[in-house]
């Protein structure tokens, strides 16, 4: 069969999506229980799958049938995890994000690139308080949970430590990867939001937590400061002898980011797409990546580096920063 029959380059691409240490034909021959020889006759294109068989591998590893056939269109297939559920807790939420994060660490080659219209959510889980308060208020503002209907925000009574050890094991992943960052002067504003709607609409139950939230707060931006002086990743009190993985962080003063991590795991290219606030819209789609890839770089291009350079601009971002969040204390 021709090398670029569409069968033959459906099992390329499926093993483009395996970490290295993962056999293409024991898990084609498990996935459709047949003999691994079988299986080598189907990848190398000398026996044809069947419809039922093709049905099997789109589904176990996400692959539209656009995509497998190469149909030129307009159409852009993405994966939305959360779709068929009712309502998940955040604890929920934070185990799935943890799932992915170990999944593209079992890539030997892997680069983020993270297109940043608000902080980058793992950082909140850096210190307890703010991590508190921002689960607190996505459960309840954004996700409507029902049993924190009619609640205030206490740090007493919603500590949330459950989703706070969550979220470090979910950083502890993410310093692993090698991540470029794209933010901007604006990236600040939704959590500023979010902290004077509670306060003004009386939702933190003993004021005085609101201070204790902001001064945690602080901690997480004196510490990104930190990791972008250094120009790497890691957490507060790490070991010199723990991986860091670097980080490349750069600052656009003219363009609002838009939440979009895309992943580039061996030769594979990943999209996250965010929609609903919270939840995400996956794709493979390799007309899409081609464009969403180099819409960020130029970006990039346009932008200034502050990791490891640029002191002085480092230190006017994030010293505007820290203005706006004291600014809210009572």
């Amino acid at each position: 069969m021709d090398t670029n029959h569409p069968q033959v380059l459906l099992f390329q691409y499926i093993k483009t999506s395996l970490p290295s240490h993962i056999s293409l034909v024991d898990q084609v021959a498990d996935l459709l229980n047949i003999s691994n020889d079988s299986a080598y006759r189907r990848i190398r294109g000398e026996k044809e799958v069947s419809l039922s068989e093709l049905k099997t591998l789109s589904h176990h590893f996400k692959i539209s049938i656009d995509q497998v056939l190469q149909l030129q269109n307009e159409l852009v297939v993405f994966r939305a995890p959360e779709i068929n559920d009712e309502r998940i807790s955040f604890d929920q939420y934070l185990k799935a994000m943890l799932e992915y994060m170990k999944y593209f660490n079992s890539f030997a080659n892997k680069r983020m690139l993270y297109f940043c219209k608000d902080i980058t959510f793992y950082h909140f889980y850096l210190y307890p308080e703010i991590a508190a308060f921002k689960t607190f208020f996505w459960s309840k503002t954004i996700k409507d949970m029902p049993e924190y209907k009619g609640k205030l925000f206490s740090l007493e009574e919603f500590p949330l430590l459950d989703c706070y050890h969550l979220g470090q094991e979910i950083i502890r992943e993410y310093n692993k990867i090698p991540s470029l960052e794209l933010w901007n002067a604006e990236s600040i504003n939704s959590t500023l939001s979010q902290l004077k709607y509670y306060k003004e609409g009386g939702y933190f139950k003993h004021p005085e937590d609101l201070n204790i939230v902001i001064d945690s707060f602080q901690k997480c931006l004196d510490h990104i400061e930190l990791e972008v002086e250094k120009g790497i990743k890691f957490m507060p009190g790490d070991s010199e002898i723990v991986y860091r993985a670097p980080l490349q962080f750069y600052v656009n003063e003219v363009i609002i980011g838009s939440n979009t991590i895309l992943l580039e795991l061996n030769e594979e290219k990943l999209s996250f797409v965010t929609y609903n606030v919270l939840s995400y819209l996956i794709t493979k789609d390799a007309r899409f990546n081609e464009k969403a890839f180099a819409n960020f770089f130029t970006l990039v291009s346009r932008s200034s580096q502050i990791s490891a350079t640029g002191e002085k601009d480092r230190n006017r971002f994030f010293n505007a920063m820290r203005e706006k969040v004291n600014a809210l204390k009572v």
